[in-house]
Formats: C-alpha cells, sequence, structure tokens
C-alpha cells in the first residue's frame, strides 16, 4: 500500500468512523497495551457505543437516507460550504505555526471560494491550482512542544487526543464558527457528519477485515495525525511501515 495513499484513506475513515463503523470486533482477545492510550478500558467502552449502537441505529441510516433524498451535487455543495467555513482557522493556525505559505493559501482558498464559488458551495480554488493545507490547533500545539496526552475515543464523535480535543474547542471559536448560534452550530455538526460517513461507506471492508477494529482505527488516527503534523514529512524514525497493517487484517 503507498504510504501517501493510506494517510488519505486513514484521515476520512478516522473521521467518518467517529460514529463508527462496521465491523464485529472479537469479545475475547489479549491485546498488549499501547503505552499512547492510558485511558483504553473507557476508550473501548466508547467505541462499543459508537460503533455497536449509534452508528447502525442512528448515523449510517440516517445517512443513507441523507444520499437517498439529497442529490449529489447538493451533497457536493454542501461539503464544499462546510470545508470553506474552516479556512479561516487554517489561516490562524498556520500562522500561528509561522508557515506563510498555507496562510496564503487558506486565505486564497476562502477568498476564491466564498465569491467566485458562491459563498463556498463550488469548489473554484482547488480547480485553480490552491490545494488546501488543514492547519488546526491540535497541529498548533504540537508544533509548539506539547504533548499529545492519551487517545481518547469521544463519545458521539470517534478518535482524538487529549490535545486535539482541546485544539478542536479553540477552532470553534474562530470567526466565522464563533458567530453561529446553537442551532446553527448543531446543524453544522450533524451535516459535517452526514457527509464525512458517506464518504466512509467504501471503506467498511477496512473494518470487516480487521482483527481489532478498535486498534486498527487507533493506530490509523495517530499515523495520519503525525502526517498532518509534519505535513507529510514525519521524522524518519515515525515512518509508517506498511506490514503494521498486517496485525488487523
Amino acid at each position: 500500500m503507498n504510504t501517501k495513499h493510506f494517510f488519505k484513506l486513514a484521515s476520512v475513515c478516522c473521521l467518518a468512523f467517529g460514529l463508527l463503523a462496521c465491523a464485529s470486533a472479537p469479545k475475547e482477545q489479549v491485546v498488549e497495551k499501547d503505552p499512547r492510550d492510558s485511558l483504553e478500558g473507557f476508550n473501548r467502552a466508547m467505541w462499543e457505543l459508537n460503533y455497536e449502537i449509534l452508528d447502525p441505529n442512528l448515523l449510517r441510516p440516517a445517512t443513507v437516507g441523507y444520499m437517498a433524498v439529497v442529490p449529489t451535487p447538493a451533497r457536493r455543495g454542501v461539503d464544499n460550504f462546510l470545508s470553506n467555513l474552516r479556512e479561516p482557522d487554517s489561516f490562524v493556525n498556520a500562522a500561528l505555526q509561522a508557515k506563510p505559505a498555507s496562510m496564503a493559501v487558506s486565505a486564497g482558498r476562502f477568498l476564491v471560494n466564498s465569491t467566485i464559488g458562491v459563498f463556498g458551495l463550488f469548489d473554484v480554488a482547488t480547480k485553480i491550482g490552491l490545494n488546501e493545507r488543514r492547519e488546526d490547533f491540535g497541529q498548533t500545539l504540537a508544533v509548539w512542544g506539547v504533548g499529545e496526552g492519551s487517545f481518547l475515543m469521544v463519545p458521539a464523535r470517534g478518535p482524538s487526543t487529549i490535545r486535539d480535543t482541546g485544539g478542536d474547542l479553540v477552532d470553534a471559536l474562530y470567526s466565522p464558527l464563533g458567530l453561529f448560534n446553537t442551532p446553527l452550530t448543531i446543524t453544522r455538526y450533524v451535516l459535517s457528519g452526514l457527509t464525512q460517513r458517506e464518504k466512509a461507506m467504501a471503506m467498511e471492508h477496512l473494518l470487516e477485515d480487521s482483527f481489532d477494529p478498535y486498534a486498527f482505527i487507533r493506530e490509523a488516527y495517530l499515523q495520519n495525525r503525525l502526517f498532518e503534523i509534519y505535513d507529510g514529512n514525519p521524522p524518519e524514525q515515525e515512518e509508517y511501515d506498511d506490514s503494521y497493517l498486517d496485525e488487523f487484517f
């Protein structure tokens, strides 16, 4: 498996399978403790809640209904609109990380997509070569030297870390997201959850075939975050070894 393709896949897989996924984890197995997951007992309980209860009974049926009722072009527009709302916090975090090139890209994308792209419904920026460079406060904290803390499976949301969960709270304060009232915020989260779950439909076999779906998602999330923090070039000793996947399939 190509490493770059794996990380692109993992970023979608981890987000969408936060509510989560479609595999049957073995009920009894010996799992070696991961030092990055000091809250594993709690996290596995939240995994069970997310993927055995919330996903099959709520998120997946809602996503299937959403796909049946809303045409594909409209769903793509919703996804573009939500992505455009995140460009200002990418700009701020790029500034905090001293990344002028990423700042310019985020500012350009927001300007182009908010105008020519009709408030972000159309991703014109990508078509003219301004590809998204997502930066968030969790990455900023990592660049500043803050440790990631334990892996954390957030109820009704999915994989994260203590550092990234705190970072998400800060990112929600930036304009225009910080200007949203409660109903708009809830609507954004619902639509985001539906669009991310739709993207994961074609990837469900990854969890169906894995030996330990929870451990697979944990590793995919942590490796993907390392990839994002180092802008696709993590330290050599941290590079992802594709043979590690053998433990999960």
